[in-house]
């Protein structure tokens, strides 16, 4: 499966896009315009998307590697 296709998924079971999950990651204090935060692990991330989007492990992860930059919309 390709990256974006996690993504979608996600989208799907969530109704929430990729630029709303940075933003509500940034509310949360998680990330900022530049990626994760100092400090910030991410199990801290994980948690909080199986606990509010009932996310899977790996479409969690799928998120995290949004936030640090380490993919991007459209990557395979």
């Amino acid at each position: 499966m390709s990256f974006q296709a996690y993504l979608d998924n996600i989208q799907t079971k969530t109704g929430k896009t990729p630029t709303q999950f940075r933003s509500l990651a940034a509310g949360k204090g998680y990330a900022d315009a530049k990626g994760l935060k100092p400090g910030i692990k991410a199990g801290e991330i994980i948690a909080w998307l199986k606990q509010d989007f009932d996310l899977g492990h790996g479409h969690a992860m799928a998120i995290v590697a949004l936030l640090k930059g380490s993919k991007k919309e459209g990557d395979k």
